[in-house]
């Protein structure tokens, strides 16, 4: 659907050094096609000056929102034309979602194979007014606005499961700077995904194999909200995939503690640690061959 499969623009390259966290992006706008449509979308309101290009004072891939005039707190992204350019921006992703989603939906819909579209978690300046880093990456987010249930709408015309990024992420461990916030962005996505009626399947961002990560996991694999309608109905995760196998998952105490955390997770809860800690020392001891193979295969 995207970079990293995920449903958004290109707007924080991070491969090839262009940008590094926790830069803003940038708007990818400027191929002749967006060019194009901007134009067109502009003249239709009567304002084609408007449609020149994205704006022009947003910064750079790894600017911070208050180095821009348009990101800043009172910036151009609550003006009459920021409200004009993020909608037109959005839409286009949307757009192109749909697309994507109705050609699977064409291909597999009589093989009961379950569909899911990935939604990049993007947690970094979540906490500003203008949520800068989802903005330039197509999801038209801000204090103001919900710029996922019109995703997770989308998803549910067409029955595919919403799949969601940085399960396993605490506030307190991010950049203090940043405004980082994956925890109330998982709250967000999930409650959007709910009104949807669409089902929510999560990963983790980034390979840990700690005993915080996976109580984190967990906590958000059962995540409920008070006065919820949709809490009786709807399981907030279906499904959740871990990233990833490597040799480090073999070394030490991880290979433990991962058994440990696939129990719970089989569960549905948080089991007691003695118990656990019995039945994976067991569980431990009994796939040690194969433990030490993959490893071996891995180096």
């Amino acid at each position: 659907m995207g970079p990293a499969g995920e449903l958004r623009y290109p707007s924080y390259p991070e491969s090839n050094g262009t940008w590094r966290f926790p830069g803003i992006g940038e708007f990818q706008c400027y191929d002749k096609y967006m060019l194009s449509s901007l134009r067109a979308a502009a003249n239709g309101i009567g304002k084609p000056e408007w449609g020149h290009g994205g704006p022009c004072d947003s910064g750079c891939y790894n600017n911070w929102p208050e180095d821009t005039d348009f990101f800043r707190r009172d910036g151009g992204w609550n003006s009459p034309y920021g409200e004009f350019f993020l909608q037109w921006y959005s839409d286009l992703l949307l757009a192109h979602g749909e697309r994507i989603l109705a050609s699977a939906e064409g291909v597999f819909r009589e093989s009961g194979v379950k569909i899911s579209g990935k939604v990049a978690g993007i947690h970094w300046h979540y906490g500003s007014r203008s949520h800068p880093a989802e903005l330039t990456a197509g999801y038209y987010n801000t204090r103001f606005r919900d710029g996922y249930l019109p995703i997770a709408n989308m998803f549910g015309r067409h029955g595919v499961v919403l799949n969601f990024t940085c399960i396993e992420m605490k506030d307190y461990e991010q950049v203090p700077e940043a405004r980082c916030s994956p925890e109330n962005l998982i709250k967000q996505v999930i409650l959007a995904a709910r009104k949807a009626g669409v089902p929510v399947a999560g990963e983790n961002a980034l390979p840990r194999f700690d005993e915080g990560a996976y109580r984190q996991i967990l906590f958000n694999s059962r995540l409920t909200f008070h006065d919820d309608p949709h809490e009786a109905s709807f399981e907030p995760m279906c499904a959740f995939t871990f990233l990833r196998m490597s040799q480090n998952l073999f070394q030490g105490d991880n290979w433990q503690q991962f058994v440990s955390f696939v129990q719970q997770m089989a569960a549905g809860k948080v089991i007691n640690e003695w118990e656990v800690a019995d039945k994976a020392s067991v569980l431990a001891h009994e796939t040690n061959p194969i433990v030490q193979e993959a490893a071996s295969a891995l180096t």
